[in-house]
């Protein structure tokens, strides 16, 4: 049931959208905790760089150049015992794919703020001293004339591989993961968009860390929104969340899992943040996340889980996503 906080955003998100006001939303991947405001009032803690929307100019000094991380990952016996877990309820039909993610604690020398204004990525926000987040992941678009647009990105290969781009089209655990997610994600668009259908597909985002670059696989999906879109985005964007690339299919039984699974609610991590600018929405997946909490600093990453995935190369996985990147 649709929480009393989650009816009230969503309807201001209708009122500014119907009144072409731009804003700023965000919200958790719980859904516990959404953020809304008018950007005409937006605190000037948070700071962001995304394609439509950037007050990041006014730069600060501090930390220039790499980003060093020592990561403390969370123990493998830990982690099998999660994944165990997922495997079995995907092995009884619960779910076909299932996002795990962990948090690792890291030591840095460089401040939240230090890591948004080095780090490189389509999307970075600051949140004040709480977190700071540099996606590459597209959540949702809604462009001028109404067309939604999404960009899941499912699976990943060094660069340095030989042969590494066929090697990523070719995996068959690679393949079923992003053709699960694609399908989830044409499943939501279709609740509002119509003639919803796949663009482009399997398509390889080149994604640079401190360690050399890796290959993702990402696919575009688009439907049609009516003309009166714009008074129904908060509806829109509530019914898609949280984002299927970083939950699993089907959505609701996974959602479960996830919590039986995971050590601890994922907050604002794998939550979704965007802009609707008064004519058009840009929104990201909060992948790529670094928070600061009462244990320190804390990176949250995390792989999909198929009945194909093997533990070890699973949890290699969520450790080479733990970096900022920079340079």
């Amino acid at each position: 049931m649709e929480s009393n906080i989650i009816k009230y955003v969503s309807g201001q998100m209708n009122y500014y959208g119907n009144s072409g006001r731009p804003f700023f939303f965000m919200f958790d991947f719980e859904m516990k905790k959404p953020v809304i405001y008018p950007l005409d009032q937006l605190p000037s803690d948070i700071i962001m760089s995304t394609p439509v929307f950037d007050n990041s100019a006014q730069k600060e000094s501090g930390a220039e150049g790499s980003i060093i991380l020592e990561v403390e990952p969370v123990d493998f016996k830990i982690y099998k015992k999660a994944f165990d877990n997922v495997l079995k309820n995907i092995q009884h039909g619960n779910s076909y794919l299932l996002n795990l993610t962990f948090p690792a604690r890291i030591k840095t020398d460089a401040s939240l703020r230090d890591i948004f204004y080095n780090s490189h990525a389509r999307y970075r926000l600051l949140y004040g001293n709480r977190f700071v987040v540099f996606s590459p992941e597209i959540f949702v678009r809604i462009d001028r004339k109404g067309t939604i647009s999404s960009f899941p990105m499912k699976g990943t290969i060094d660069a340095s591989v030989k042969n590494a781009e066929k090697i990523l089209l070719a995996d068959e655990k690679e393949r079923a993961e992003h053709s699960t997610i694609t399908d989830l994600i044409r499943n939501d668009l279709s609740v509002y968009a119509h003639n919803v259908r796949v663009v482009r597909q399997r398509y390889i985002d080149t994604i640079r860390t401190p360690s050399g670059k890796l290959l993702q696989l990402s696919s575009e999906i688009a439907g049609s929104l009516g003309p009166d879109w714009k008074g129904k985005t908060g509806d829109i964007i509530t019914s898609m969340l949280p984002a299927g690339s970083v939950s699993g299919a089907p959505k609701n039984k996974t959602l479960q899992i996830i919590r039986e699974s995971e050590v601890e609610e994922r907050g604002y991590y794998t939550g979704i943040f965007g802009i609707f600018t008064g004519s058009e929405i840009d929104s990201a997946v909060m992948i790529r996340y670094i928070e600061q909490n009462d244990r320190g600093y804390v990176y949250r990453s995390g792989g999909g889980i198929t009945f194909m995935s093997d533990p070890e190369k699973e949890y290699d996985e969520l450790i080479k996503k733990i970096y900022v990147p920079v340079g």
